[in-house]
């Protein structure tokens, strides 16, 4: 491992790499964020869907153990991540590296090109391939969405802070390994722990209320209810939980 000094300097070069990533590597690899995040989910329903009830918060264990495979793919073979740009490209603007307007920029672009990728695989492989629109597992879509609709924007905003403080750490963790199986290792329990909590993740929420939407059992508007204030909260938990926090400790001196 790297040390926590070295981190930092690693994940300010990242922030800066993805800035100047051209505009069409960003929508490629933010398409592919989305979707990975989105083939996570929707294998976490898929595993836990038939899982006995009985078996209560082991069950979403067992489900959230498949998740990290989307962040996995995204940090080890390529991907754009609005939550993971939340905490390494507003390190690299703490450090003077990028500006504002460059941050927002990126922001914009990944979160949309995300939003592509979980509709993509909503749409197409929940609701046209049918694997999230029958049976146990339209169940378990649809319950799924409904418990995150559920969330008051309070509740929905400090729910996002804890989801990416775990999904900065897994970033922050995968940049500090120095070979793939502690990249691999880095990365998988952070995020599992997050769903295994049950945390919102603003991209994740971006496939499976959609999902449900496709299925009729939720609307646009809880969407976006739902979604903006989970979106703010991410940005809370990786720009200032993750990167703010250990900037100001290890390198602002």
């Amino acid at each position: 491992m790297h040390t926590p000094d070295e981190i930092v300097d690693i994940s300010i070069n990242m922030g800066v790499k993805k800035v100047h990533k051209p505009l069409l590597s960003k929508l490629i690899l933010g398409f592919i964020g989305g979707a990975m995040i989105s083939l996570g989910y929707l294998a976490y329903i898929r595993v836990i869907s038939s899982v006995a009830h009985e078996w209560g918060s082991f069950a979403s264990l067992i489900g959230a153990s498949v998740f990290p495979i989307g962040l996995i793919v995204i940090l080890l073979a390529g991907g754009e991540l609005i939550t993971g740009n939340m905490m390494a490209v507003s390190i690299a603007w703490y450090n003077k590296k990028v500006t504002g307007k460059q941050l927002l920029q990126n922001w914009v672009v990944i979160t949309l090109a995300n939003l592509v990728g979980a509709l993509f695989v909503a749409y197409f492989f929940g609701h046209l391939v049918g694997l999230t629109s029958s049976g146990v597992f339209l169940e378990e879509t649809i319950a799924v969405a409904q418990s995150k609709v559920a969330a008051t924007p309070l509740q929905a905003i400090i729910s996002g802070i804890g989801c990416n403080w775990f999904v900065g750490l897994s970033l922050w963790l995968c940049y500090g390994a120095k070979d793939g199986a502690g990249k691999i290792l880095g990365t998988w329990f952070p995020v599992m722990v997050f769903v295994a909590i049950g945390f919102q993740h603003s991209v994740a929420n971006m496939f499976v209320i959609p999902a449900a939407i496709f299925e009729g059992g939720a609307t646009w508007g809880q969407f976006i209810q739902n979604v903006i204030p989970v979106y703010f909260g991410n940005i809370i938990g990786g720009a200032v939980f993750v990167s703010g926090a250990y900037y100001v400790s290890l390198k602002h001196h």
